[in-house]
């Protein structure tokens, strides 16, 4: 028996399922998970010594690697300061600053502690700016784990969001409205239905929970003006996307401008840091301005706040790091669907930027609908070839795979080698 396995069964005993965070267990692919020890670069090193090329880089925010150096040693030094002081530092204003004078639908910024606290609190500014309840979401977008957001469809776009978890009262959800992603319809309908009463559209512009499923053509400016036209908010969730496929995330990527963006750990270098900001009529509706209440001890932490700050100078001044994410990632997904058409595996690929997906199937994925057509059993058997040889993926078929800075085309042409060998034995 292995460290990983000791340690799972130690884990089992003291915590729910063994992890602090569901998908982590493995239980989607039957296997133990790989506790680790330690990463550096494009890599990661398990409790049993074994070395992976990682591709979830801590869900996406590890953009330039583990372990940057810069980044590290700036934590170093900001942490003989101290580790906390529940007051306001300059590294607040200077990472703040930053942002807004770089990203020109965020007029202004609230630092927070975590994606889903990010989306909490923009959903409440939206609601407290527009007087308005109801919120549409898109099935199969994850927008964290509060209360209104752990939503199912129900039984049609017309019902009241029906919880989609345990402990969570129906009244919390009964202003939640789903619609289906990249049908514009679908959320036109649900504006007819109810008129005057929706605050607000939350998307992934990317929807990256689901897999990696991209916006069609028009989708996103189409939700654009939809919102002008109802005096609904359209809120970015960029958790994923922000500072990833672009300084300014998907809304600069795709050429259209959220009225509210939230963010998650890449601003804080893959430390507990979110945010959220845009046009400053809405940010100032924030407490101790406005009426709309939102605190938090840790928010703008100086540890946190020093590793993004050092991350986001290193993104905002080069950005030969993006046109080198593009390339790569294009190569990385290209190849693997060309080796699967080789080998007549039903496999599609959704990419874009450094984010990227296979999904076990041959239907095009354009929706949540279309995702859950993959073959999971055949996820998982590609997902136990990879990781035996020395592939870190994510253990879900509705994950996306993210490359950083430091995957050469070296380690590209490695995991390209090992898909091979998975298709080949398949």
């Amino acid at each position: 028996m292995g460290r990983s396995e000791v340690l799972m069964e130690r884990a089992q005993k003291v915590i729910p399922g063994g992890v602090n965070s569901p998908v982590r267990a493995y239980s989607s692919v039957g296997m133990t998970p790989r506790f680790i020890q330690r990463a550096d670069g494009p890599y990661i090193y398990d409790a049993d010594g074994n070395k992976y090329i990682d591709y979830i880089c801590s869900w996406g925010p590890m953009i330039l690697g583990h372990n940057n150096e810069i980044v590290r040693e700036a934590v170093i030094r900001a942490c003989e300061n101290g580790m906390s002081f529940g007051a306001p530092t300059e590294l607040e204003v200077q990472i703040a600053e930053l942002i807004t004078e770089s990203i020109p639908h965020i007029e202004m910024v609230r630092m927070v502690n975590s994606g889903t606290e990010a989306v909490m609190s923009a959903i409440r500014a939206a609601r407290g700016y527009t007087g308005r309840d109801k919120i549409i979401k898109f099935s199969g977008c994850y927008h964290g784990h509060s209360d209104g957001l752990l939503v199912d469809a129900g039984s049609g776009l017309m019902t009241a969001g029906v919880p989609g978890s345990a402990g969570v009262p129906a009244g919390c959800t009964k202003d939640t409205l789903t619609a289906v992603y990249n049908d514009l319809s679908s959320v036109s309908a649900l504006f007819d239905a109810n008129p005057e009463q929706i605050a607000a559209v939350i998307v992934e512009p990317v929807a990256a929970n689901m897999g990696v499923v991209l916006p069609k053509d028009t989708f996103l400016s189409d939700l654009r003006k939809l919102c002008d036209k109802e005096g609904a908010v359209l809120i970015f969730d960029e958790v994923i996307t922000g500072f990833r496929l672009a300084f300014g995330g998907a809304a600069e990527y795709y050429g259209v401008t959220p009225d509210l963006v939230t963010y998650g750990k890449i601003i804080g270098g893959g430390m507990p840091v979110g945010a959220y900001g845009g046009k400053k009529e809405i940010m100032e509706m924030v407490a101790p301005v406005g009426t709309v209440y939102q605190a938090g001890t840790l928010s703008g932490n100086p540890i946190a706040m020093t590793a993004g700050l050092a991350q986001l100078t290193i993104l905002h001044d080069d950005p030969q790091i993006y046109a080198e994410l593009e390339r790569k990632g294009s190569r990385l997904y290209t190849e693997m669907a060309a080796l699967a058409d080789t080998y007549s595996r039903p496999l599609t690929v959704n990419h874009v930027g450094s984010l990227g997906c296979g999904f076990f199937t041959d239907r095009t994925i354009e929706n949540y609908e279309d995702a859950k057509t993959s073959d999971t059993a055949a996820f998982a058997e590609y997902f136990k070839y990879m990781l035996n040889h020395g592939i870190h993926l994510a253990p879900s078929q509705f994950e996306a795979m993210f490359l950083s800075a430091v995957h050469t085309d070296e380690l590209i042409d490695e995991t390209l080698t090992q898909f091979e060998g998975y298709l080949q034995q398949a």
